[in-house]
């Protein structure tokens, strides 16, 4: 079981990157532009708030209060938010805009990556779950701005 949870924690997260690439490969130029205006500010914006959460809050790792060995080697420093679950539930909630079934699919593969990185004793389950509001947040903002920029357009082409 180890095993599995070393690469599912270390490696499953690049099930996500190459999904949602796959699928900006084969979208339209309209959908093209629209994933890469989603991806690329929303994920600015992710890193960002997940920046400014880092320093407001700060988790030790389980490894280092339980004085456990990790399962995936890492850094005592601080766990929340978690990279690995902001990376993979950002991706996951910005493909629920455009793929529903891969939005969805790439959900579990967030639960999967997040849960591994509990087991592994290198995240506690809040910084998962702050991981997931923070990437959500940030596909939400995104979003709002984005539908905002589409209906000022439109109203400008109707004068």
């Amino acid at each position: 079981m180890d095993s599995i949870i070393r690469f599912v924690g270390r490696y499953f997260f690049l099930i996500s990157v190459v999904v949602v690439a796959l699928y900006w490969l084969r979208a339209k130029v309209s959908v093209k532009i629209s994933l890469a205006w989603h991806v690329i500010a929303g994920g600015v914006l992710a890193v960002v708030l997940a920046v400014i959460a880092g320093h407001l809050y700060y988790d030790p790792r389980p490894f280092v209060t339980h004085h456990l060995i990790p399962l995936i080697a890492h850094s005592a420093d601080n766990g929340f938010p978690s990279d690995h679950a902001l990376l993979t539930a950002f991706l996951a909630f910005t493909m629920l805009l455009y793929s529903r079934s891969t939005g969805i699919f790439l959900l579990i593969i967030a639960l999967l990556v997040s849960w591994a990185r509990v087991a592994a004793h290198i995240h506690n389950p809040r910084d998962i779950v702050g991981s997931f509001v923070i990437a959500l947040v940030a596909v939400v903002v995104v979003h709002v701005i984005s539908r905002m920029w589409e209906s000022r357009g439109d109203r400008a082409r109707w004068r």
